[in-house]
């Protein structure tokens, strides 16, 4: 029985939360075949259906996290040009999230209680479902800070007063030789990334994100991901692409510190982005029907790698490193000058690595029947202007791998540093709630 008189309670759901969740603690396509160095397996947490990963940190979750199942990424346009709003939605938004990544429902009711005239503070098609590993993270868009430019290349409005607060990094890409952007599926003024082993726990979290957000800002784009393309500790075994070669071999791992503060991290000299990152989306359409007529020989040289093992042509296994002076009879290389292993190692770009957390995905068919399926490239990186677009401005050029895929859709994103262990502001039940001076994910920047 509800009524109007009820006091707040915490659903079902949340209680166990309480109990429980709380308690828990290759660039171009991002195919991951460029660099091969062999790593001691580590300490990793691995992600079960009730497992939890903790929200607040130096860094937000999401990044070196062991990557889930499961991704659904959604870009946001704001629609109001007011500042305070913008910091309450950021506030709203890292209540919401630090109560979805732990177990909880979206708001202190749940949905199924509360006033009975009202909606729930929960839409509540994950309520039967254990947390799944979600995490949640966010990013700020270039046009957040100096609006979209014009067609005639006006400079956009600096609606918010950030137009000087900028990150240096937060370039607008360039057009690459393989693109073939939808202006719909690209760009945004801020990002959220959900990831979890529950395709529906991971949609949730969006769906909730997006009520919260009413009146302040809308979807622009979203992209759901199944199969994870890329490890991110060395305890997760490599995974397989849709070309069916396995991919995030030599991605950089969570028990790699020193590489990722080289690569992935921003330096504190940045200011108010340091100790976090800057993320770079791609939504890369595979020729699969193309692909699967193309010869296995053909594939691998292609590629640069054996399908099977994932070894370097050069020999060796999944870990060998790569070597570009091995030839083969009438002195020909044994990896091509041409192949995507070859241009996308990290000897080609003074070095530079990124962190992947890529998705294949499967949007339906096209007019012709052909699979609009691919990967969903996702990367983070210290710096996108050394080491990112350097990198696929060469293997856009010079990989023939790009006869096989059409770069869709772009984004590039800068994700401010975690809010600080023990920050949180909790109500009297010890769940986050938001107050008028709640910290927030991003507030860095507003100081």
């Amino acid at each position: 029985m509800h009524d109007e008189t009820d006091g707040p309670r915490l659903s079902r759901r949340a209680v166990l939360g309480l109990g429980g969740g709380l308690a828990a603690a290759g660039v171009v396509a991002g195919l991951g075949v460029g660099r091969a160095t062999a790593t001691a397996p580590g300490p990793a947490v691995a992600s079960t259906g009730t497992g939890t990963y903790p929200f607040t940190g130096v860094h937000q979750a999401g990044i070196v996290t062991p990557a889930q199942d499961r991704l659904y990424l959604a870009a946001f346009d704001l629609t109001t040009t007011s500042r305070d709003e913008l910091v309450e939605l950021l506030r709203r938004w890292t209540t919401i999230a630090a109560r979805l990544t732990q177990g909880l429902s979206a708001g202190p009711f749940g949905p199924a209680s509360g006033p009975y005239d009202a909606p729930p503070d929960d839409t509540g098609e994950a309520a039967d479902l254990p947390p799944a590993g979600l995490t949640i993270t966010f990013g700020l868009g270039r046009s957040m800070f100096v609006g979209t430019p014009g067609p005639d290349g006006t400079p956009g409005e600096d609606r918010f007063g950030l137009a000087d607060r900028l990150p240096d990094g937060l370039v607008a890409l360039p057009h690459f030789a393989a693109d073939d952007l939808d202006p719909a599926r690209s760009d945004g003024d801020l990002v959220v990334q959900a990831c979890a082993d529950d395709p529906q726990v991971a949609v949730h979290a969006i769906r909730n994100l997006s009520r919260a957000a009413f009146g302040s800002a809308t979807i622009r784009w979203t992209q759901l991901g199944y199969g994870r393309t890329s490890s991110t500790s060395t305890a997760q075994r490599t995974p397989r692409n849709l070309f069916g070669f396995k991919d995030g071999t030599a991605n950089v791992k969570a028990e790699e510190t020193d590489a990722l503060d080289e690569h992935v991290w921003v330096p504190a000299s940045a200011g108010w982005l340091a100790g976090g990152s800057y993320l770079v989306a791609r939504r890369i359409r595979m020729r699969i029907e193309t692909w699967d007529r193309t010869s296995l020989r053909e594939q691998e040289n292609l590629v640069g790698r054996t399908k099977g093992e994932g070894a370097p042509l050069s020999g060796g296994t999944e870990f060998t490193e790569p070597d570009f002076t091995a030839q083969g009879r009438g002195g020909a290389p044994l990896i091509a000058v041409d192949s995507h292993v070859r241009l996308a190692h990290p000897s080609s770009h003074d070095g530079a690595r990124m962190l992947r957390r890529g998705y294949n995905f499967t949007d339906g068919n096209d007019a012709l029947g052909r699979l609009d399926a691919g990967l969903f490239f996702v990367a983070f990186v210290r710096d996108p202007r050394t080491h990112y677009i350097p990198v696929q401005a060469a293997l856009s050029r010079d990989d023939v791998l790009m006869e096989y895929l059409t770069h869709t859709g772009s984004g590039l994103f800068a994700v401010p540093p975690g809010v600080p262990d023990g920050s949180l502001v909790t109500g009297a039940d010890g769940t986050p709630v938001t107050t008028a001076d709640s910290p927030f994910v991003g507030q860095q920047l507003f100081a």
